[in-house]
């Protein structure tokens, strides 16, 4: 079985998920889409892989906006092709975060901004706690999903939508892929300035991670699992 991992950026790495995907019997194959030298300027020209070679396919998280194409210029329109093909074909998607809010606007919602940022870990209320569990989650984002029509919330809070789903896909606007690694390369690239403008100490941001490893590890595992079981179909 084939799992397609779209890497937007060189730090957002599989993490949990991956090794959740590995573990349950799938090859990765990861491609990513803006290579570090071009962490500040994002538009870059890439081709993506068809939706149809894949048995799933997972979306992963990006410092950008899915509607600023002064950022991320016109690959974006790649993806949401992508994604709109695979929920034609019926292949699974997994998005978390920005991958959430490119499969929201590939089915035909839409992504705003939230009311406030998001950073840290977060409990979040859920309706189907087999898929998604309450929690704690952890969270990096500056805007929302809106969703689009047929999706079924499953996990809110008071800022946004955290988990929705289709027939063939599950949207997160948590990171269940998240290491302490991953939040380390985070600070480092930028995020320790956003941290502190939004009243969050990086070094206890750190920590904390480190202190939920753990807890991370096993609620990772129960997502991909219910993820592969109600939208994949058992496979091991």
């Amino acid at each position: 079985m084939r799992a397609l991992v779209v890497q937007h950026d060189h730090v957002t790495e599989p993490g949990l998920v991956g090794a959740r995907l590995e573990e349950r019997g799938y090859d990765l194959t990861v491609v990513t889409v803006v290579p570090e030298h071009r962490h500040r300027t994002p538009d870059v020209a890439f081709d993506f892989p068809d939706a149809g070679d894949w048995d799933v396919i997972v979306s992963l998280g990006a410092p950008w906006s899915v509607y600023d194409r002064t950022a991320v210029g016109t690959w974006i329109d790649g993806e949401l092709a992508l994604l709109r093909k695979a929920h034609h074909l019926g292949v699974p998607v997994l998005g978390v975060c920005f991958g959430a809010q490119a499969l929201t606007t590939a089915l035909g919602g839409h992504v705003e901004a939230s009311p406030r940022p998001e950073i840290g870990w977060v409990e979040v209320a859920t309706d189907d706690p087999s898929l998604v569990v309450p929690g704690p989650w952890f969270q990096w984002h500056f805007d929302r999903c809106v969703l689009p029509p047929g999706a079924e919330v499953v996990a809110r809070n008071e800022v946004c939508v955290q988990a929705f789903r289709t027939d063939h896909a599950l949207g997160v606007q948590f990171h269940p892929e998240i290491t302490t690694a991953m939040v380390r390369g985070w600070i480092e690239s930028g995020g320790a300035e956003q941290c502190v403008r939004h009243g969050v100490d990086p070094g206890a941001l750190l920590a904390r991670s480190r202190a939920m490893e753990p807890l991370a590890r096993t609620n990772a595992r129960r997502l991909v699992d219910g993820f592969l079981d109600r939208m994949a179909g058992p496979v091991g």
